[in-house]
């Protein structure tokens, strides 16, 4: 089995440079909601010291004194680019498991073994001749050992972006002898010191651990992972356990104080809520609503508060989370605040099928999924809020109170007429 990991590169990053080139070779940071702080970051503004998660205003003196470029979050601009980089990896083999917005697995097991590093380095250029996004592809006999293997291949600059890790042990571990514990996939910032403790330093220690401690003190979990860096598949996409809460909730560009907008806003939430929801293909039996003040300001009083509302029936149906939302947000809306955030949490949450209908209930279980399953349908092909509630206010394009901060977004090249990029060029005349 030998499963490729492509991962690009400074993802966010590389998306603002396919349009516009002049920001190759110079520092780049994208930011994360509201402006706040560094979520990608060139190699350039890396080699500046700027790291991940850094406040915009505490590298300020950094970013003006090296003419760093920053951009708001385009998430229009990268889903789009994502899904190009999908697909032309889907030329590649049938098998393809998507992982994130810049993470893909691949099956290779048609390709022969010496012929693995040669065919991805044809993908790895491929995706970057048609999309503009340069990737890093690792190879292992498992998702943790590709995940090593992609981090190699993006480290070492012999490399070239591409490496395939060792059949030969030997050679293997030498390898992973030095990948430190803590950059192994499912290693967890409070668990890297515990097995740092126990003399596991890097993932080879980890690979020779004792198994039975492992499980003793890292249950099932730690175990799957030594498993794999044994070369034993154990993780699986479609194995991840589904969310017990899913939580929609970002903080206000300007401060809200209209009970309509926050209702908006709320109702926004709890549609996208609902769009995750059945992806999963799960179903929820509460909705919590959240609203409250900035901490952080003395300027205005200070208020939070927040609310459950149980579902008659466990669902997905948008309509009902939306008007759930609403009802719970007048319950404990107050004048006189100045609102920075709101939010919806979906819990009790249990898979699609396992849902038994009341008898006394009015609602049409088969026919709202079908309704759902043909709004999510055109909204994936014509863009995202093509269809959507009255309640959550207009197009995604006007500008209200609540909108997050994005002072800093370049515009949605691929995904709106308006914005598309321009080419002017000189024709000779047209001679006879």
């Amino acid at each position: 089995m030998a499963l490729a990991l492509v991962d690009g590169n400074n993802f966010y990053v590389s998306c603002e440079r396919v349009f516009q080139p002049a920001l190759r070779g110079v520092p780049v940071i994208v930011l994360s909601n509201n402006d706040g702080c560094a979520i990608a970051r060139s190699d350039e503004a890396k080699a500046l010291g700027i790291k991940m998660g850094d406040p915009l205003f505490k590298i300020i003196d950094i970013v003006e004194a090296n003419d760093v470029q920053v951009f708001s979050s385009n998430y229009e601009l990268y889903g789009d680019m994502s899904h190009r980089v999908v697909e032309t990896l889907s030329l590649f083999t049938p098998n393809l498991e998507v992982y994130s917005i810049d993470e893909s697995f691949l099956d290779l097991k048609h390709i022969s073994t010496s012929d693995q590093t040669e065919f991805c380095r044809e993908m790895k250029n491929t995706v970057m001749q048609w999309t503009g996004i340069p990737v890093g592809i690792g190879v292992g006999s498992t998702r943790t050992l590709s995940k090593i293997a992609n981090r190699i291949a993006k480290k070492r600059k012999e490399c070239s972006g591409v490496f395939v890790l060792p059949e030969d042990l030997d050679e293997q571990d030498q390898w992973l002898e030095n990948i430190p514990v803590e950059d192994v996939w499912g290693v967890g910032y409070r668990t890297a010191p515990r097995l740092k403790g126990a003399g596991i330093i890097n993932a080879k220690d980890l690979k020779y651990a004792p198994q039975e401690w492992i499980k003793q003190e890292f249950t099932i979990v730690g175990l799957r992972m030594v498993h794999e860096l044994n070369g034993i598949p154990c993780i699986s996409i479609d194995d991840l356990p589904q969310q017990k809460t899913i939580v929609c909730s970002r903080s206000f560009g300007e401060y809200v104080t209209d009970l309509h907008e926050l209702t908006e806003a709320v109702a926004r939430h709890a549609e996208s809520a609902s769009v995750k929801l059945r992806a999963q293909g799960t179903v929820c039996g509460a909705i919590s609503i959240f609203i409250r003040t900035n901490y952080f300001s003395p300027k205005y009083p200070q208020y939070s508060n927040s609310t459950t509302v149980k579902c008659e029936i466990p669902t997905q149906y948008s309509p009902d989370l939306v008007h759930a939302a609403i009802d719970g947000v007048k319950r404990i809306f107050k004048e006189g605040f100045h609102y920075k955030k709101c939010g919806v949490m979906l819990h009790d949450i249990c898979p699609q099928e396992s849902v038994q209908q009341s008898l006394f209930s009015e609602q049409n279980i088969v026919r709202n999924s079908a309704v759902m399953e043909a709004v999510d349908s055109i909204n994936l092909r014509f863009g995202r809020r093509t269809i959507r509630s009255g309640a959550s206010g207009g197009p995604g394009g006007k500008q209200r109170r609540w909108n997050m901060k994005r002072n800093k977004k370049s515009p949605a090249f691929t995904t709106r007429w308006n914005e598309l990029p321009h080419l002017n060029v000189d024709l000779p005349p047209n001679k006879i």
